[in-house]
């Protein structure tokens, strides 16, 4: 049994045998579905800025995903989103740093089929309301429709925790 592809996230099929000396020809056992999470063949990977932008307009596929968190710090919610899904920041730590409201950050993971994800997040908080949460949006970028809807999914699924189940890491 081999899998070449994250499409979806599901790994299904059939095994066939034939058993010498009988009437029929074949014997079918159909497989219940596997469901794989993405975490599982999603590694942080590095590519050159020349590189993410081929890529990203070189990809088909994008799934915008609005950020929807109770976290008010904008270093935290990366750090939440680079945890809670396997990618790697591309944008250096001091284009990163400071408190000016707004943050934009590129993000990058390979499958182990060797799939690319790209991401870019762009996040901002209102300047005079230190308590409010963090706006904005990812748009994730993928050769494949099932990749770039499983990042998302993923995304949306670690979102949907409390302030208390959120990763600071």
């Amino acid at each position: 049994f081999q899998v070449a592809s994250t499409e979806n996230g599901i790994i299904f099929g059939n095994i066939v045998y034939d058993v010498t000396g009988a009437a029929s020809d074949r014997n079918v056992v159909v497989l219940n579905d596997i469901h794989i999470d993405i975490m599982d063949y999603i590694i942080p990977a590095s590519c050159t800025d020349q590189e993410f932008m081929r890529m990203w307009a070189e990809f088909e596929w994008e799934n915008k995903v609005t950020v929807n968190t109770p976290l008010t710090d904008l270093s935290d919610y990366l750090k939440h989103l680079l945890k809670s899904t396997n990618m790697k920041c591309l944008t250096p730590e001091k284009a990163l740093s400071g408190q000016c409201g707004f943050m934009a950050a590129n993000m990058y993971a390979k499958s182990i089929f060797g799939e690319d994800a790209l991401a870019n997040l762009s996040i901002e908080k209102p300047f005079n309301k230190p308590e409010a949460p963090v706006q904005g949006h990812i748009r994730i970028r993928a050769k494949s429709q099932g990749m770039a809807l499983s990042l998302g999914d993923k995304i949306n699924m670690t979102q949907k925790g409390t302030q208390s189940k959120m990763i600071t890491a």
